[in-house]
């Protein structure tokens, strides 16, 4: 892996797949008594999140602690980010500070491949814009092969607001070298028709249901309000066409499993009764967060 972790694009196969075998092992630990190792004793890793994330910085923060790293997070909002500094100047001044890594989550695609060219301080992409959220995507890949032997031959649903998703891109990146069969649903004015050429396997559609017939995977997202200058989609009506319902399970695959990298909107992205169901594995793709994030802090650190 090159210094830090910017995205999945560029990771081989093989890089992906001895983080996630590295987070298996990781994931054993959880469920021990004293959880924390030694590993990255004597390291900080700072956390530098410009957007509201409660999964990803807690998870980040928690996985650094139980390497025996200490962890220091700032949001911008409590930050001289607030005060009208720039980007590079406060990215500067924290370099200056000497930490071992860099955690960071920007609104604009591209921030942290920006500063991983000028800073010797390894930087981890936790969502950059609408680009990539890389370990969200490695997070997925563990938690759909804790209930399959491999992802080679899977059909995998995403479904949603495809045209604002990072969680979207970086899992068609992963799963494509794997050689899935990568379905993307939503409305036409969130399913950029150019996301069919980024990676093999991967195909469109407007219809749900045909989305969802024959899959192992069904992927919700969340509708990025916050990302959409106008509203793509009357949202009275999202959920009624793309609202992942009970009835909607029936055409999957008898031991298809649902995900949603949250937070979760209900009543608009998905019903209760599926969220809530035993089809359901969103809380285990939260506990694989974790696992995944101590995986990747070791690999770049340890």
């Amino acid at each position: 892996m090159p210094k830090g972790l910017l995205g999945i694009e560029r990771l081989d196969r093989a890089e992906i797949e001895s983080i996630l075998t590295r987070a298996k092992d990781f994931q054993a630990l959880q469920g021990t008594p004293i959880k924390r190792m030694e590993t990255l004793r004597g390291k900080m890793i700072v956390n530098l999140f410009y957007e509201a994330s409660t999964r990803t910085r807690t998870s980040f923060e928690i996985a650094a602690k139980r390497l025996g790293a200490d962890a220091v997070s700032i949001t911008a909002a409590g930050s001289s980010v607030s005060k009208g500094e720039s980007l590079v100047d406060t990215l500067n001044t924290l370099a200056a500070m000497r930490p071992d890594a860099i955690v960071m989550r920007h609104a604009a695609s591209g921030a942290p491949h920006f500063l991983a060219r000028y800073l010797p301080t390894p930087i981890v992409n936790a969502g950059d814009g609408t680009h990539e959220h890389p370990t969200q995507a490695l997070l997925d890949a563990r938690t759909i092969l804790d209930r399959r032997p491999t992802l080679e031959g899977l059909r995998i649903a995403i479904i949603g607001d495809i045209a604002h998703s990072r969680v979207a891109r970086s899992n068609v990146y992963l799963l494509s070298k794997f050689g899935v069969d990568i379905v993307l649903c939503g409305p036409p004015s969130l399913l950029p028709p150019e996301l069919a050429r980024i990676a093999p396997g991967v195909s469109l559609t407007c219809d749900i249901r045909e989305a969802i017939t024959g899959a192992d995977v069904i992927m919700m997202l969340r509708v990025q309000l916050e990302r959409q200058h106008e509203a793509a989609f009357p949202a009275s009506e999202y959920f009624r066409y793309y609202g992942l319902q009970l009835e909607h399970l029936s055409l999957a695959r008898p031991e298809a499993i649902v995900m949603h990298p949250g937070p979760i909107n209900r009543g608009r992205e998905i019903a209760s009764e599926v969220a809530d169901s035993q089809r359901s594995v969103i809380l285990n793709q939260v506990e694989n967060g974790v696992a995944v994030r101590m995986a990747v802090l070791e690999r770049i650190l340890g």
